[in-house]
């Protein structure tokens, strides 16, 4: 394999231990008692500590979404992050293939096109937080939150046409079914109405997207 291949790879083993690092602690976590996970800075971001609106963790670095905000929001930002990250790989290994059904073609620029903002933003909130930006965690045992594992992606890299498409899909909807379980488990324990609504948000759009890909899946 060439060098670029062999970094990618160790890149998607690293996002996907972190998901499962965060999920596995995120599952048992309520509003009040999410506890500090391994590897992650959460600094002012307890629930005692909720940071106003217009506080001075607004800065160049990034802008904190609006209201105060506890670790549940911390938590989901950063791994939701490297969640999103994943998709916009997946589908950009799809869409450098050739004969690949424009339905699906279609479906992968969609997602590229909602996760890429997100990511953004939640980056934003992150920053502006006093949290790093770019989270990372360290290894953990078990790949987590839907996240395909490095066979998964080379799988998807090295397949062609039909075959392509279907192991995209199938991977895009169980990597769809974890984020929808981490943007509920944000709707029950998050605090800053704006990182909730964006749960919300991608609660409904990914459940959407994911009857999208059974009925595609259905029809290859």
């Amino acid at each position: 394999m060439h060098a670029n291949f062999t970094v990618r790879a160790g890149l998607r083993l690293t996002i996907a231990a972190s998901i499962a690092a965060v999920v596995t602690g995120l599952a048992g976590c309520s509003n009040n008692d999410m506890g500090t996970m391994p590897g992650m800075d959460h600094g002012s971001a307890s629930p005692a500590a909720a940071t106003p609106a217009g506080s001075p963790a607004s800065s160049a670095s990034g802008t904190p979404a609006a209201g105060p905000h506890n670790n549940a929001d911390v938590m989901f930002a950063q791994m939701m992050i490297p969640h999103h990250q994943q998709a916009i790989e997946m589908s950009d290994i799809l869409l450098a293939k050739d004969g690949i059904d424009p339905k699906v073609t279609d479906l992968a620029q969609q997602i590229k096109a909602e996760q890429g903002p997100e990511i953004a933003q939640m980056s934003g909130w992150l920053a502006g937080w006093g949290q790093n930006p770019s989270p990372s965690m360290g290894m953990d045992h078990d790949m987590g939150g839907g996240m395909m594992n490095q066979a998964d992606m080379d799988a998807l890299e090295q397949a062609t046409g039909t075959e392509a498409a279907k192991l995209f899909l199938t991977g895009m909807v169980k990597h769809h079914q974890g984020a929808i379980t981490m943007a509920q488990q944000q709707v029950a324990n998050g605090q800053n109405p704006e990182a909730v609504a964006l749960a919300k948000r991608i609660i409904t759009d990914q459940q959407a997207e994911i009857t999208t890909m059974n009925q595609l899946l259905d029809q290859l």
